[in-house]
C-alpha cells in the first residue's frame, strides 16, 4: 500500500529525535516569531525517512512542515531553496519554502538553522506500486525539472554547468575495501546476526568483483548532457495526489551532474531496486516519459547505466553508515542492495533494453 506522507526529507548525522525535538522544542517561540504562523496547536515527530529531521506543526495559521538543517551549508541550503521557488514559481511541482518576515528562506535560530514549508497533501508510493502512466509521468517531469533546472533564468543562483567526471573504482581497490569490513567484523567480540550476514555477502560481492570487473567503464568521463540535477529523486521525496504529481521535496542535493545519472539512479530507486529486482515495462515507461521532454541518445543513456552498476558494485556506502559511523539507519538497503545488484549483473542486457525506450 502507499505510504502516508511525511512531506519532507534530509540526510543528516544520526540525532536522537527526543534530543532534536527538545531543541526544537526550546526554538518555537522564536521561529513563531519569525515566521508568524501564530499559537502552536501540536508538533508532530515525522520518523519515516532514511535520515530525517522533520516535525509537523500544526499552528493558528495553518499545517507546516518545519525542518531541522543538519547536512548542508546554510548558504548552499539558501541557494537551493530560492531554486525551489523559483521552479514552483514556474509551474513546477517543486515545494517553495515559506518566507520569515524578512523574506528569508531560512531561520536562524541559536545557531541552528530551520526552514519551513506548507504541508501537502497526497502519498508517497514506493516500489513498483506506480502504473506505467504514472511511471510516464514521473519521467516527463524529471526532464521538464531538468529543463527548468538549466535555464538562464536561474543563473541568480546557479552558474553555468561545466563538464564532470565520475571517478570509476578500481577492481582491487574495491577489493580491498570488501576485505577491510570484513577484518573489522572479524575483529568484533561478538557479532550480531547483521555481521554474520555482512560477512557471507561479502565474499559474494568480492566474487562477482573478480568476475566482472572488466566491465567497468574504461573512463571517467561520462557520456551525456550534463547539468544541475535535483540528487535525491526517489519516492520518498515525491508526493502523489490523484495519480500525478503533486510536490517534490528535498533540494539538499541540487548540483551538476549527467542527466542521465540521474534518470538512471531514478528508475533504480523508485521502481523496483529496493526489493530486489527492476520492474522492466515500468522503467520503459520512465525513460519513454523522460524522453519527451530531454534528448539523450542510447549510448549516453546506456552509459550512465552502466556507471551506476559498476558504482552499485564497487561502493560500500552502508557499511560507511554501520561500521565507520555507528548509524544503523540504512541497515536494511544493504541487503536489498545486494540482491538487486546480483539480480542486475545477471539482466544487464534486459535492463539496457529497458533504458533504451522511446515510447
Amino acid at each position: 500500500m502507499p505510504h502516508s506522507v511525511t512531506y519532507v526529507s534530509v540526510t543528516a548525522p544520526l540525532v536522537a529525535g527526543n534530543a532534536a525535538s527538545d531543541l526544537v522544542a526550546q526554538d518555537l517561540p522564536t521561529l513563531a516569531a519569525a515566521y508568524q504562523f501564530g499559537e502552536v496547536e501540536d508538533v508532530r515527530y515525522l520518523p519515516d525517512g532514511l535520515m530525517n529531521r522533520n516535525w509537523q506543526l500544526r499552528t493558528a495559521g495553518g499545517t507546516f512542515v518545519l525542518k531541522l538543517l543538519l547536512d548542508a551549508p546554510v548558504a548552499t541550503v539558501r541557494r537551493n531553496l530560492n531554486v525551489a521557488a523559483a521552479l514552483a514559481a514556474a509551474g513546477l511541482p517543486a515545494c517553495p519554502p515559506v518566507l520569515t518576515v524578512t523574506g528569508d528562506v531560512v531561520a536562524e535560530v541559536h545557531g541552528r538553522a530551520y526552514s519551513l514549508f506548507s504541508w501537502l497533501e497526497g502519498e508517497h508510493i514506493a516500489g513498483t506500486e506506480l502504473s506505467a502512466g504514472q511511471a510516464h509521468h514521473l519521467g516527463g517531469v524529471l526532464g521538464r525539472l531538468h529543463r527548468r533546472l538549466n535555464d538562464p533564468d536561474l543563473r541568480r543562483w546557479l552558474s553555468v554547468p561545466r563538464a564532470v567526471t565520475a571517478a570509476v573504482t578500481a577492481p582491487d581497490e574495491a577489493l580491498r575495501e570488501a576485505d577491510r569490513y570484513l577484518r573489522v567484523i572479524d575483529g568484533l567480540a561478538e557479532l550480531t546476526p547483521f555481521d554474520t550476514r555482512v560477512a557471507q555477502l561479502l565474499q559474494r560481492r568480492k566474487a562477482l568483483i573478480a568476475a566482472h570487473g572488466h566491465r567497468r567503464p574504461p573512463t571517467d568521463q561520462p557520456a551525456g548532457p550534463v547539468g544541475y540535477t535535483h540528487g535525491d529523486l526517489q519516492h520518498r521525496n515525491i508526493i502523489w495526489r490523484d495519480k500525478t504529481i503533486a510536490g517534490v521535496i528535498d533540494w539538499d542535493r541540487i548540483k551538476v551532474r549527467p542527466f542521465g545519472e540521474e534518470v538512471a539512479r531514478t528508475a533504480t530507486l523508485q521502481l523496483g531496486g529496493e526489493v530486489g529486482e527492476l520492474n522492466l515495462e515500468l522503467v520503459a515507461a520512465f525513460v519513454a516519459g523522460y524522453r519527451g521532454e530531454v534528448s539523450i541518445s542510447d549510448v549516453e543513456l546506456g552509459d550512465a547505466v552502466d556507471r551506476l552498476w559498476w558504482k552499485r558494485a564497487s561502493d560500500f556506502w552502508h557499511l560507511v553508515f554501520h561500521y565507520d559511523r555507528g548509524d544503523h539507519s540504512c541497515d536494511h538497503l544493504f541487503f536489498s542492495g545486494e540482491t538487486f545488484l546480483h539480480w542486475w549483473t545477471a539482466n544487464r542486457g534486459q535492463v539496457r533494453d529497458a533504458f533504451a525506450a522511446r515510447s
